[in-house]
C-alpha cells in the first residue's frame, strides 16, 4: 500500500511539473505581462532568496539557451543575458534594471561552479615537501601561531603544539590536500586573534565541577581521575582539517549556496570560501565547548551534530552564516 501511495505521489508530481506548472506559467504570463524570469527578479530581493530562484528556473526549461546559461563562462555572462532578454522579447531600454539584476546573479550561479571546481583542485594537490611554496606555507602558519617559538627543525615534535599529529605536519594533509594548509594559514594570518585564542583554549583543556550523583564527596583520588576524563581539548590543526572538510562538503551538496549568494554581490571566490571556513572554526570551537564531551572520542558525534546545525541554517534562503566578514560589506540592491 505504501509503495502505491509513493508511485501515485510521484505520478502527480510528474504531472504537475510537466503539465500544470507550465500551463500556469503561461497563464501568469498573460495576466500579468511578465516571464518568470522577470517575476523572480521583481518579487524577490537580491540574494539567495532570488538567485536559487532563477537558477531553478533555467536548468528546469526546456530552452537549451536558458539551460546552457547557468554553465558558461564569466565572461560571456553579459552575452548571455542579452541573449535570454532577446529571446524572452524583454525590451532592455525599458527594463533596464532587469539586465543588471540577471547579470549579478548569474554571475554568483557560474562563479558557484568555478569556486567548486577551484577548491577541487586545491583539494586533490597533495602536501609536497619539495616544493617550496607548500613549505614556505607551512612555516608562515608557524609563525603565525608561534611567534615567539622558533621552529628547532622542518621535523620536529614542535608541530603538535598546534595541533599535528606527528613530527612531520605533511602526513596529516593527505585527506584535504593543499586546501586544508591554504584554510589554516588564512585563518592564522587573517583571524590572528582569534586563532591564537581557539589554539591557546584548545590547548588548554577545561574541566567540570564533577561530583557525585549522590551528593556523597569523592576521594582526591576519585576526582582527579574524573578531571583528566572530563577535559576538551583537541588537536588545533587535526580540527582545522576536519573543518575544512566540513566546508568542503557543504559547498559541493550547494549547501552553501544559501550563505554565498547572500555575502558575494556578484561571483563566490575562493576568499569567500576561506572566510566562511574562518566562521566555522569559531563556531566549533563555540559548539565544542557548550557540548562540554567527555573526551576527544566524542568527536565525532560533535561533528555530525555541528553539520546538522549548520545545515539547518542553512536551508533559511536569508541564512548568511559571517555577514560580519568585509565581502558582506558590499551587498547592495541590484
Amino acid at each position: 500500500m505504501k509503495h502505491f501511495l509513493r508511485v501515485l505521489m510521484q505520478f502527480f508530481l510528474y504531472l504537475y511539473c510537466k503539465c500544470l506548472w507550465r500551463s500556469l506559467k503561461f497563464v501568469f504570463r498573460k495576466v500579468t505581462g511578465r516571464c518568470e524570469l522577470q517575476r523572480i527578479c521583481y518579487n524577490n530581493k537580491p540574494g539567495a532568496r532570488r538567485t536559487l530562484k532563477i537558477e531553478s528556473s533555467l536548468k528546469f526549461s526546456k530552452n537549451e539557451l536558458l539551460q546552457s546559461a547557468v554553465s558558461v563562462h564569466p565572461d560571456s555572462v553579459e552575452k548571455t543575458i542579452e541573449d535570454i532578454m532577446s529571446l524572452k522579447k524583454i525590451n532592455p531600454d525599458t527594463n533596464p534594471q532587469l539586465g543588471i539584476s540577471l547579470q549579478a546573479s548569474l554571475l554568483q550561479i557560474v562563479g558557484y561552479r568555478n569556486l567548486v571546481a577551484e577548491v577541487e583542485k586545491l583539494r586533490r594537490e597533495p602536501y609536497d615537501c619539495e616544493n617550496h611554496e607548500h613549505e614556505d606555507m607551512l612555516l608562515k602558519l608557524w609563525k603565525s601561531l608561534r611567534p615567539d617559538a622558533p621552529l628547532m627543525g622542518r621535523i620536529s615534535k614542535q608541530w603538535c603544539e598546534i595541533g599535528f599529529q606527528g613530527s612531520d605536519p605533511k602526513t596529516d594533509f593527505r585527506g584535504m590536500g593543499l586546501l586544508g594548509l591554504h584554510n589554516l594559514l588564512y585563518f592564522a594570518e587573517h583571524e590572528n586573534a582569534t586563532a591564537l585564542q581557539v589554539l591557546h583554549d584548545s590547548l588548554q583543556p577545561k574541566h567540570r565541577d564533577v561530583s557525585k550523583e549522590d551528593g556523597s564527596k569523592m576521594s582526591k583520588l576519585e576526582w582527579e581521575k574524573n578531571k583528566f576524563d572530563k577535559a576538551i581539548g583537541y588537536s588545533f590543526a587535526i580540527v582545522g582539517i576536519n573543518i575544512t572538510d566540513l566546508a568542503y562538503s557543504l559547498l559541493v551538496s550547494g549547501a552553501l549556496k544559501t550563505h554565498l549568494y547572500n555575502v558575494a554581490p556578484e561571483t563566490p571566490t575562493l576568499l569567500h570560501f576561506q572566510q566562511t571556513f574562518c566562521y566555522l572554526m569559531q563556531e566549533f570551537h563555540r559548539f565544542w565547548t557548550e557540548e562540554d564531551p567527555c573526551d576527544i572520542m566524542e568527536f565525532n558525534r560533535v561533528r555530525t551534530k555541528f553539520h546538522k546545525r549548520i545545515l539547518k541554517q542553512l536551508k533559511n534562503p536569508d541564512m548568511a552564516l559571517c555577514p560580519h566578514f568585509a565581502a558582506s560589506d558590499h551587498l547592495v540592491n541590484l
